[in-house]
């Protein structure tokens, strides 16, 4: 029989892994130059952590991945999301005690949602989070989404803009599901199974529904601008400065409200507008939570973050002919010519290893033309022909391909000269020094 990865899952191939390297190296970068660390949390939590109450969102009433541990009440969840358990982990581990708050934190790992797959949609799919927690001010709001959009303008991308909105503090945004539940009690009985589950637990969440998102009860529904107490529109209009004063330019969309039932205060998509992208055109996603640290056990601070899935960034990128990274090449191949001087070339391999060169060599005995294929395939910058005369003399024939430069060295002064080939090109020198760090 044949074995297949389940659906909604991809494996990653060799082929394929430079793009999503140079895209980890780039987070970090950037994360590095935000003074954000970096965290890691376990795959799966308690279900708790995420099934928090009445939430309302579909990923909590839908998508998960929940199993009961034998002969136990214990019920754990594959992580649908990061930023709760990024946030029990920070209660946890008291990181509120710290002298200098905010957290600022990022990740970058798989996630797990029961999803119906398509383009752009896996059920295991990679994310990039930030999340800053501690402090409240509409500035940190403004440098979340400024790292995000610095990111992927890095990238060269440029069919993407940015719709945000506000959900106001928990006064206002009471004030709004009521008007909402109002707007809707004559005609929820005839609307989606979902939208009539989302009266009862957040009339919101109406609002993001795809099934009847077309009705004129949908069109005619309140808006939340109207329900924002001062305090609520005061903090929006210093994010929106913010982001003015930085030139990130932006749409308010106020039917954002997001997927997720604790965001208060600015939300925000960053969306593609290139049609590659299909109906998943959102690459990073997020807002302020207000409450989460509290529901976690924690003192009353507030939190600010979003998550940028890797595979929509990538086919974002591919939409608009950007290339990620580049193929890995060699620095050297080794073609040995015969059994008997096969060891001899295995430990000419070996030193250039040690040596912090990335080297490769034959292991099926095959002809000078096929390994010389194999050179080609690779991409080496440097050729080490052995055969029993340079064996025999403790030596080595080296080529370097880009000028064809050609010498008869000593093993022992394989290394030096191989530096010296090396340093006389530039776009080859930063190798040298990888290599010196290892």
């Amino acid at each position: 029989m044949s074995y297949q990865a389940p659906r909604g899952t991809q494996d990653i191939l060799p082929k394929d892994i430079y793009q999503w390297q140079t895209l980890e190296d780039m987070i970090r970068q950037f994360c590095y130059i935000y003074d954000y660390k970096e965290i890691r949390t376990p795959i799966f939590e308690h279900t708790n952590v995420f099934k928090r109450g009445n939430d309302a969102s579909d990923m909590v009433n839908k998508e998960m991945y929940t199993f009961q541990l034998e002969n136990s009440s214990t019920s754990l969840t594959l992580r649908p999301e990061m930023t709760a358990g990024v946030v029990r982990s920070f209660v946890e581990h008291k990181m509120y005690g710290e002298p200098d708050l905010p957290a600022k934190l990022y990740y970058v790992g798989e996630m797990c949602r029961h999803e119906r797959p398509q383009k752009g949609r896996q059920r295991i799919f990679h994310q990039f989070g930030v999340e800053v927690i501690g402090v409240k001010n509409p500035l940190l709001d403004v440098e979340t989404i400024a790292l995000g959009w610095s990111f992927v303008s890095a990238l060269g991308l440029k069919d993407m803009k940015v719709l945000i909105n506000t959900l106001g503090d928990d006064e206002s945004r009471d004030r709004y599901r009521e008007a909402l539940r109002q707007h809707f009690q004559n005609d929820i009985d005839s609307m989606c199974a979902d939208c009539r589950r989302r009266y009862e637990q957040n009339p919101l969440r109406i609002l993001d529904c795809k099934v009847d998102h077309d009705l004129a009860i949908m069109k005619s529904a309140p808006r939340m601008k109207d329900y924002l107490n001062e305090e609520s529109k005061v903090y929006f209009e210093q994010v929106l400065q913010g982001l003015d004063a930085l030139g990130i330019p932006y749409e308010i969309d106020d039917r954002l409200v997001r997927g997720l039932d604790y965001y208060t205060h600015t939300v925000f998509e960053v969306i593609s507008i290139n049609q590659e992208m299909g109906a998943q055109a959102t690459v990073f996603a997020g807002g302020r939570y207000d409450g989460l640290v509290e529901y976690f056990g924690g003192p009353q601070l507030s939190g600010i973050g979003w998550a940028m899935g890797l595979e929509r960034l990538l086919i974002a990128c591919e939409g608009e002919g950007i290339t990620i990274g580049e193929r890995e090449t060699l620095d050297v191949y080794v073609l040995n010519l015969s059994a008997e001087t096969a060891l001899y070339a295995f430990t000419a391999t070996t030193m250039l290893r040690a040596a912090g060169y990335k080297t490769d060599c034959d292991y099926q005995n095959r002809s000078f033309k096929a390994q010389f294929k194999s050179v080609e395939r690779k991409g080496a910058k440097v050729v080490l022909i052995i055969g029993e005369t340079e064996m025999e003399n403790g030596q080595v024939s080296m080529k370097r391909l880009r000028d064809q430069r050609q010498e008869v060295v000593a093993l022992d002064a394989l290394i030096d000269t191989m530096d010296d080939m090396f340093a006389e090109h530039e776009d080859d020198h930063h190798h040298l020094e990888e290599k010196r760090s290892i």
